[in-house]
């Protein structure tokens, strides 16, 4: 099982690295932090399509697959829509500490859904 959980925290950081830094378009960074554009949708579409392939090969249950894919997606969609936000609201330059921080918290984020990804995959194989 440790081999399993292993290889998922790396699948997801690995495709977390692909969906956020290769993958993230232009249009789909300016979209971010409105509700009406389908910017922030399609990025947060773009992780779960990432995520499915692991979780559907570990053997979970179609309705906890389901479950935490939308999970995955609300949670990514909303921490980029309020750090969308906070940025058009007080834009920072790279070189701020304050920009660093709320990427460096953008990030946090996401990494610890995976964190409670793995928990739940690991409580799920443990029964």
């Amino acid at each position: 099982m440790e081999g399993l959980l292993i290889g998922l925290l790396v699948w997801l950081q690995v495709k977390h690295f692909v969906a956020d830094y290769l993958l993230q378009s232009r249009w789909i960074l300016a979209d971010k932090g409105h509700f009406n554009r389908p910017g922030g949708y399609v990025h947060a579409a773009v992780h779960i399509v990432g995520t499915a392939p692991a979780l559907i090969y570990i053997g979970l249950g179609a309705g906890l697959i389901v479950l935490l894919l939308a999970a995955e997606f609300l949670i990514h969609f909303t921490v980029d829509h309020l750090k969308a936000l906070a940025g058009r609201v007080r834009p920072q330059s790279l070189n701020s500490a304050r920009f660093w921080a709320w990427h460096g918290a953008d990030q946090l984020a996401h990494h610890l859904t995976y964190s409670a990804i793995l928990l739940v995959v690991m409580h799920t194989l443990m029964r």
